[in-house]
């Protein structure tokens, strides 16, 4: 975890190497997750209450298994860089993310106990065991490229809510949500994954297997979209 001074310091540029070639070849998926009516919601402070906590659940349960894939994401290196770099990510899941998330969800009437106790909602479900079985049967830059649409993802819909003028923060439920994740510590984050994500391309040969890394990509970032449906109904929300 970087210090508050390398924070304030550390921008994520969404454009750099091989994460941002990724970001812009994956077109629509990309949009349709950073752009989905569930984050517009977010941002003008009228998603539905019961909503917003089916998905908070189901986020919960989520952090869990994204938690172990950096666990794997560890196993599966070659260096004591990358190890570290899983780590970094690992810790500000565990120490960071999930307690402010437990923490947050007790704002909105939800216990640990009732988070740990949910059933697991199969869009949750489909997307866990994608990235976990990219890692499992791929390398580490498998792993890492099925996992990227979430850590860096959030970090820009944070950004472009912020920037947007129909997003109201005074009075909107959900700012401290969106405040979260523009945060200097998770931007922060952020910036050292996109780089670190992109030497680690160079060592593992994405150049020659890029065909195969953006269908996982893609992937991915429609299973976000598919995730954020997990607190939206599309019926319901005229």
């Amino acid at each position: 975890m970087a210090s508050d001074n390398a924070s304030n310091l550390m921008v994520p540029d969404y454009e750099y190497g091989l994460f941002g070639r990724l970001r812009r070849d994956a077109g629509a998926a990309w949009a349709s997750y950073i752009d989905h009516p569930f984050v517009r919601a977010l941002g003008r402070g009228t998603l539905p209450k019961a909503w917003f906590q089916n998905f908070l659940i189901q986020d919960y349960l989520y952090l869990v298994q994204y938690a172990r894939a950096y666990a794997l994401a560890a196993y599966k290196s070659e260096t004591l860089d990358d190890i570290r770099a899983a780590n970094r990510t690992m810790t500000a899941l565990l120490d960071v993310e999930m307690p402010l998330h437990v923490s947050y969800c007790r704002e909105w009437g939800l216990s640990q106990a009732e988070l740990e106790g949910a059933p697991p909602d199969l869009r949750m479900m489909a997307y866990a065991n994608f990235f976990l079985e990219r890692g499992a049967s791929g390398d580490r830059l498998d792993l890492e490229i099925a996992l990227a649409p979430c850590l860096v993802g959030y970090a820009e819909i944070a950004e472009r809510l912020l920037a947007d003028p129909s997003t109201v923060l005074e009075g909107n439920p959900y700012e401290p949500w969106i405040r979260s994740y523009s945060g200097a510590a998770y931007r922060a984050t952020v910036a050292e994954a996109i780089i670190d994500l992109d030497a680690l391309g160079r060592r593992r040969g994405a150049e020659a297997r890029y065909a195969s890394l953006i269908e996982t990509f893609r992937m991915a970032s429609l299973l976000e979209a598919q995730f954020w449906g997990i607190g939206w109904k599309e019926e319901a929300a005229g």
